[in-house]
């Protein structure tokens, strides 16, 4: 997969699942239940923390395992 499009999807994944947390941030507190509380706190905030890391630093994660690569060989 080219280096553009895996940045294009992991940016979508970023903003798509970010909505679900701003809502949960913006509703009501009486109105929140406590499965959108579990879903936003285990599994849209991890996503978006690590899209978001491998946007950042993800460039420098290929290279390093692409250093450590060879000398294993």
């Amino acid at each position: 997969m080219k280096v553009s499009t895996e940045r294009k999807i992991m940016r979508w994944i970023h903003i798509v699942l970010s909505f679900p947390i701003v809502g949960y941030i913006y509703e009501p507190v009486a109105g929140k239940p406590n499965a959108a509380f579990a879903a936003t706190q285990f599994v849209f905030v991890p996503i978006v923390i690590l899209s978001g890391l491998w946007m950042w630093k993800g460039q420098d994660v290929r290279k390093w395992l692409k250093r450590s690569g060879h000398k294993q060989r």
